[in-house]
């Protein structure tokens, strides 16, 4: 299992929509996100800079490459675009963060 952390911005007054649109997540994506090899997902807001913060944990033989061509996610991603900062793809513009400390 890998853990995987980045970062990510949200446009400053969409906290609530952008929590009411990922508690009412699409079925067909949350299977998706499972059967790619993402077992857990947490997202995290800090909300004095409108930053995400996005935890994973990944099986072995994830591949990061499947997910962005996939068209549920580029239609998850169009969907969200209006309310976070994102690349010309409607992507997510983010950071991946590394890993400096772990305790199991």
């Amino acid at each position: 299992m890998k853990r995987n952390a980045f970062t990510m911005k949200l446009i400053k007054g969409n906290e609530q929509e952008y929590k009411k649109r990922h508690d009412e997540i699409w079925p067909e994506l949350s299977k998706l996100l499972s059967q790619t090899g993402i077992s857990e997902y947490s997202i995290f807001l800090d909300e004095a800079t409108s930053t995400l913060f996005a935890f994973q944990k990944l099986s072995d033989d994830f591949d990061e490459a499947l997910l962005p061509k996939h068209p549920i996610v580029k239609k998850w991603w169009a969907y969200m675009a209006d309310i976070m900062e994102t690349n010309v793809d409607n992507s997510p513009l983010s950071k991946n963060l590394t890993e400096v400390f772990y305790m199991d």
